[in-house]
């Protein structure tokens, strides 16, 4: 359940920075950026707890990249696993890369004020509702638009099929 409100939040901060992506480089380097901008962007960020999912990044990657290594070498897997996990905690620091690219989609998205504003709203009652409930909105709706989907598909295979029909009979 965990992993799927991960994915959910990623799908969520996913749009966000497809959103920031738009803008031109060189809108983004005629912006200086102001401290109390991206503070604002950070306690949205924050409040809306987007950042979580990336939390299991470098856990899952440690983890594929040890596999990787162990089943090329298994007679190496505790000398695999100890090297794995040296350059997991090197590379840990560079995390701060990630935030930062989050931090520059609110940054960029939106005005000081409205982060100031969406940073109030989502450090309410309802604010933290909305954040806590989101993902299963998002899994119930996907998993819906899915059945639709299905569903539309198969009507219109059967509809064009009993239209072609009607063409051949003419």
């Amino acid at each position: 359940m965990k992993l799927i409100k991960n994915i959910q939040r990623v799908a969520v901060l996913g749009a966000a920075i497809i959103t920031a992506g738009f803008l031109t480089t060189a809108s983004m380097a005629q912006d200086s950026i102001s401290e109390s901008h991206l503070a604002a962007a950070k306690k949205v960020a924050a409040a809306t707890k987007v950042l979580e999912p990336f939390d299991d990044i470098l856990p899952i990657l440690a983890e594929q990249t040890r596999t990787a290594f162990i089943q090329s070498d298994p007679t190496r897997a505790e000398e695999i696993i100890e090297v794995t996990q040296g350059v997991a905690l090197q590379l840990a620091p560079r995390r701060a890369e990630l935030n930062d690219l989050v931090y520059n989609a609110w940054y960029q998205s939106f005005s000081e004020a409205e982060l100031t504003e969406l940073a109030e709203f989502y450090n309410t009652e309802l604010g933290q509702k909305l954040t806590n409930t989101i993902p299963a909105i998002t899994q119930y709706s996907v998993g819906a638009a899915r059945e639709w989907q299905d569903k539309i598909s198969t009507q219109m295979v059967t509809m064009v099929q009993e239209e072609l029909a009607k063409k051949n009979a003419q």
